[in-house]
């Protein structure tokens, strides 16, 4: 057995460091909440090449002094726990003392501070971990802690760093949650010499959210405030109609600290109970304050998960301050009035009537002149518009002048002009029968004229008589013969005869019989969407495109927005032109054919949501396949063509179609026991 034996220092910090510095985002996020926690009102962040080539954090906070300078780069080393029994009343961001220590063990570290009112400030560099001399220099109030070559003594670590853009993005989301945490405090974040985000800090929680997640989301937010007990919810959250297709803007804080908690997404989500669209989730800014001996901080290295003790007293102060809002702003979803309610602003303008109806109300008209209006006279007939209508001859009489009564005379035998169905008079008119008109003669008599020589005509030239092509069998004759076995027979299988549509019910389910007595429920969103996928997925060209009109701007957030960037190439592939539009903007100039305009937005939300979840390239590719086939199905609700619904019954018939790509299946058989079983007949 091997010996035991105590690990050095440094590697007992390395394996620190492992558990706190994930990635140059978590840097940025233990540095950011020191300078919260010593009272600044001022942050700024620099990075660059997604922080693995510099991070620099500087803020106006109360400082350090010069000779507690290499003590605070010890581990368990801190100002903000005295007893064990501080542990129980946790009220500030960082307290386990393990931050600056992990982080000096694995890059090159500068700090430079000065305490308010000190004369001069002071200045440390450590490396790997181990601290230099503490040297005095002119520094502003505040501390700037500046980090250099990240994980550079720990090469393992850096294959798992992911590429720029994206580590950029995780620190771009990281500083829109802390400024959304401390609206009272001014953010500023520069990326690559950039800036991204500056917040104003005057306290208002609006104006970070206009800053941080863009002008269209603080848009469509609703303020909400209300207590249960000892918790109280105050934030903003998105009206029910202008949800997202992600649960990607839900950012919860506890006591000024971002958290993820399951138990306050499903508090939320149940409040929007009823009130949302099947596929969207409502997003949100909701601050929990709640006292510090009612929540456990300390379950988590990253301090991102927490646990309460009164788990129900926050969910029910969370849905009850939700739903209150909803119900105060109005925010249920009206039910839409009947059609035959719904009042037309242009009665002529795109009615939708049968002929019959159509000849009523226009017989009405001309019937019945507008109130104080002459009546026009009536236009004289020509002479020989009169008597065709009389039943004579037009070619008894002077040829028209224009070429209308050339038409007027050319009958089909089955009645009309032209082959058309005879023209039914109006309701209103009186039905009298025309007199029945005599039987033309062999040839009309014409006018004198002079006679004029025709060009003679060619006599027909004889068709030609081709010879027929023999028919070659794709199996010569000798090995048919060979593979006709005597006493055999060849039959085809009996193809089972096509399955009646009964019809459609809820505008969303196809109700077929089979010829066995059975009773087939189709969900025509279901199998469209799984046809639209494999037509996807077995194409080996792009999909065609569309070049939109009026390019479509769709608000992801940063986050978001880095990673559709960083994965242009897989979104030309599946028929999209995106590009940056700043400010977690992403500009979509082309999508594919089959996607509506209106459906561009919330299929780049999904896009974003399951890139986030990682895996090879083919597995993102039919990803976005699934969301492109979904939004690009007819929906349930619409009204469909019957030649569509007819497609999509074969498709299931032949077994084509059995299940949606999610994994739902598409239809549903019902014998004709199941059936009388219910009814109480079997």
């Amino acid at each position: 057995m091997p010996h035991i034996q105590q690990l050095s220092s440094h590697v007992a910090d390395l394996i620190a460091a492992g558990e706190v510095v994930e990635r140059p985002a978590s840097v940025v996020k233990e540095l950011v909440e020191n300078a919260v926690d010593a009272g600044a009102t001022a942050v700024a962040v620099e990075i660059r090449r997604g922080g693995m080539g510099l991070i620099r954090v500087s803020d106006n906070g109360c400082g350090i002094a010069p000779e507690e300078l290499p003590t605070a780069f010890l581990r368990h080393a801190t100002s903000k726990l005295r007893t064990a029994e501080d542990l129980g009343r946790i009220g500030t961001l960082g307290f386990r003392g393990e931050a600056l220590a992990a982080i000096s063990a694995v890059s090159r570290v500068d700090i430079l501070t000065r305490q308010r009112g000190a004369p001069s400030g002071a200045s440390l560099h450590l490396e790997g971990g181990v601290p230099g001399a503490v040297e005095e220099a002119g520094a502003p109030e505040g501390t700037t802690v500046t980090v250099r070559d990240l994980f550079y003594n720990t090469p393992a670590r850096l294959k798992f760093m992911k590429k720029d853009s994206a580590e950029t993005a995780a620190v771009a989301g990281l500083m829109q949650h802390l400024a959304l945490s401390h609206p009272d405090i001014s953010f500023k974040f520069t990326k690559d010499g950039q800036e991204a985000l500056h917040t104003p800090g005057d306290g208002k929680l609006d104006s970070a959210i206009y800053a941080a997640l863009g002008r269209d989301f603080a848009r469509s937010l609703l303020p909400v405030e209300g207590r249960g007990g000892e918790v109280g919810v105050s934030g903003f959250v998105t009206k029910p109609l202008l949800c997202r297709g992600s649960r990607s803007m839900q950012v919860f804080f506890v006591n000024g600290r971002f958290i993820k908690s399951q138990l306050l997404t499903a508090a939320l989500e149940e409040g929007y109970r009823n009130q949302l669209m099947k596929g969207k989730f409502p997003g949100c800014v909701l601050s929990v304050t709640l006292p510090v001996t009612a929540v456990d901080v300390n379950v988590h290295p990253a301090k991102t998960t927490v646990k309460f003790a009164r788990e129900k007293e926050v969910f029910d102060a969370v849905y009850h301050t939700v739903l209150d809002c909803l119900d105060a702003r109005g925010g249920a979803v009206q039910e839409p009035r009947p059609a035959e309610q719904t009042v037309l602003p242009r009665q002529d303008f795109f009615q939708s009537m049968d002929a019959k109806t159509y000849r009523e109300q226009a017989g009405k008209a001309a019937a019945q002149p507008a109130a104080g209006s002459r009546p026009a006279p009536e236009r004289p007939r020509p002479a020989w518009d009169s008597e065709w209508r009389s039943g004579t001859r037009v070619a008894d009489s002077a040829p028209p002048a224009s070429g209308y009564g050339m038409f007027r005379q050319a009958e089909h035998p089955r009645g009309g002009a032209l082959g058309r169905p005879p023209v039914s008079v109006a309701a209103d008119a009186p039905t009298k029968a025309p007199p029945q008109a005599p039987a033309p003669r062999e040839r009309a008599e014409k006018p004198a004229a002079p006679a004029q020589q025709k060009p003679p005509v060619p006599p027909p030239v004889p068709a030609v008589e081709r010879p027929e092509r023999p028919f070659v069998p794709a199996i010569p004759a000798e090995k048919q013969q060979s593979l006709d076995l005597p006493g055999q027979q060849t039959l085809e299988p009996a193809r089972e005869a096509a399955w009646r549509i009964a019809g459609e019910v809820l505008h969303t389910y196809i109700v077929c019989e089979s010829g066995d007595g059975c009773v087939w429920l189709i969900d025509k969103h279901a199998a469209h969407e799984r046809v639209n996928f494999d037509r996807l997925l077995a194409s080996r060209e792009p999909p065609m495109r569309q070049m939109l009109l009026r390019p479509v701007v769709a608000e992801l957030g940063r986050e978001d927005a880095e990673l559709l960037l960083d994965n242009l190439p897989l979104l030309e592939q599946l028929g999209f032109a995106c590009e940056d539009f700043g400010d977690g903007a992403v500009l979509a100039r082309e999508v594919p054919a089959d996607l509506d305009a209106d459906e561009v937005s919330a299929t780049l939300e999904e896009f974003a949501e399951k890139l986030r979840t990682g895996g090879n390239l083919d597995e993102k590719r039919e990803n976005l396949l699934h969301t492109i086939a979904c939004k690009a199905a007819i929906k349930g609700g619409w009204e469909s063509d019957p030649a569509e619904l007819r497609v999509l019954v074969e498709k299931v018939q032949s077994g084509e179609v059995r299940y949606c790509p999610h994994g739902r299946p598409v239809a549903v058989r019902m014998t004709q026991y199941d059936l009388e079983k219910m009814f109480k007949r079997a």
